[in-house]
This record gives structure tokens, sequence and C-alpha cells, in this order.
């Protein structure tokens, strides 16, 4: 299927691993030019290098940086000609006890996966609007859908940023703009990786047979890949889907047990 997006110019935040990456790569592979972000210069370089090997004809461009300060956002803004797309993403703040957590762990994680994502859709949604055309893509976490007791920092700030964009994408919709999230379940990434192994080092058991046992809890009995979740986000930028707006797919390999 041809997405009908080749020649666009997308923004994609936190790309350098993971599932940003995924989403650069299925991007590229559309013929999207792409600014890609991310704090570690060596990481984000790599992946640049990558994207270019992967899709020849893109322009693949790299800015390091904190997305979730003003300059951040600034420097990668100023990268892209245009944003066509855009896809939001952070990672997501660390677990624990409620109890524990001071204002600013509150704050920080409300500006990482809050209020960064908005300020990045305040800046293109209105040039988006006015060229017809645009898609945003926000990646928050299947916690969305069912909470997860020690992910509270990421429940609350995602769950925040998801009533936001329920309000935002029935105004952008008749424009040509449509702004949509993914939720994650678990993925063979760097963050579920140092989950288990935390898991691990707190009972004992090897890491291996933590990850065994989470796989045979989920009804696919395996970890999605970042390339799959790319190509989903790829389809959501596609010109095929300007009739999706203020949706939450949920991909999890059948994990949430619920009908809705």
């Amino acid at each position: 299927m041809d997405l009908g997006i080749s020649g666009r110019w997308a923004l994609v935040c936190a790309a350098s691993k993971g599932l940003g990456k995924g989403c650069a790569q299925a991007l590229a592979r559309e013929g999207v030019n792409v600014v890609i972000t991310a704090r570690g210069a060596e990481a984000l370089e790599r992946t640049a290098a990558e994207l270019r090997a992967l899709a020849p004809g893109v322009e693949v461009r790299a800015v390091a940086g904190d997305i979730t300060t003003a300059e951040g956002r600034a420097a990668a803004l100023a990268a892209c000609p245009q944003v066509d797309i855009l896809v939001n993403n952070a990672g997501g703040p660390p677990p624990g006890d409620f109890r524990d957590w001071d204002r600013e762990a509150w704050i920080r994680a409300l500006d990482a996966n809050m209020l960064t994502p908005i300020e990045l859709m305040k800046a293109v949604v209105d040039p988006m609007m006015g060229r017809g055309w645009g898609r945003v893509v926000n990646i928050t976490s299947a916690a969305v859908k069912a909470p997860i007791d020690i992910l509270g920092l990421s429940n609350g700030a995602r769950s925040g940023l998801t009533g936001f964009v329920a309000g935002l994408a029935r105004k952008t919709v008749a424009r040509g703009v449509t702004v949509n999230n993914l939720l994650p379940g678990p993925f063979d990434t760097d963050r579920l990786r140092q989950t288990m192994q935390g898991a691990a080092a707190q009972s004992g058991r090897g890491i291996e047979e933590i990850a065994q046992a989470r796989r045979a809890q989920n009804p696919a009995g395996r970890f999605g890949t970042a390339e799959e979740f790319g190509a989903a986000c790829a389809f959501l930028c596609s010109v095929h889907a300007g009739y999706i707006t203020g949706q939450n797919l949920l991909i999890d390999g059948g994990a949430y047990p619920g009908t809705f």
C-alpha cells in the first residue's frame, strides 16, 4: 500500500532507539524526510546513519538536545522546514510508591509526558491546518487503558495528555489534521529490559526467566517489536487515515482483557 506521504517532513522525538526509532524507520521507508531528536548525541547519530542507509532518497537531520526544554524544542523545530508529521515520544518516569514522590517528581513527569507534547502540538497544528494537512501521533502507554500501580507518575501524566488530545483532535480534523495516540504494551526495548533487570535483582531470579514468564503472560506469547509499532504509526500518518482522529490505539498483543 502506498501511504501517500513521500516527500513530507516528520519530527520524531526520542528517536535514537526503541519505539521512536521504529517510527522514524517506518516513515523513512515511506519516503518521509525526518528530523530525529534525543538527548544522547552518539546514539542519535548512529540512528541517523542507519536511516540514511535504509532510505537513501530521504533527508535525515539529527538534533541532539532535551525536548522537554524550550531550547530543545526550538532547535528541533528549526531543523524541520515544515512539520507535516509530529511523533511525540518521551521516556516514561520511574516506577515507585506515590508516597515517595514530591512535587518536583510530579512536575518532571508532567513536563516530559504531558506538557512537552502539548507545547509541540501548539507549535505545529496551526501551520498544519493552514496547509490543509497534518498528522500528530503521541506515543503514550497501555497504562492509560489499564493503569499499573507502580507507574503512578506515568498513569497520571499520560492520562492528562490523553484528555487534552480528545478535545484538540475534534477541532483540527475538519482542516485535514488528525491527532491520535498509540498505546504500547510490552515491547522489546531497552526500557522493558531495564524493568526486567530490576525485577530480577529484587527476586533473585534470572532475567531470562523473568522475560519468559512475561512473554507467557501475553496472549501473543511474545513481546512486540519496534518495527511493527513503527508500521502502525506510519499508517496513522498516511493519507488513508484522515478519518481517524482522537483515538487511542492499544498495541499490546491482546494483554488488555476488556471488550472496550
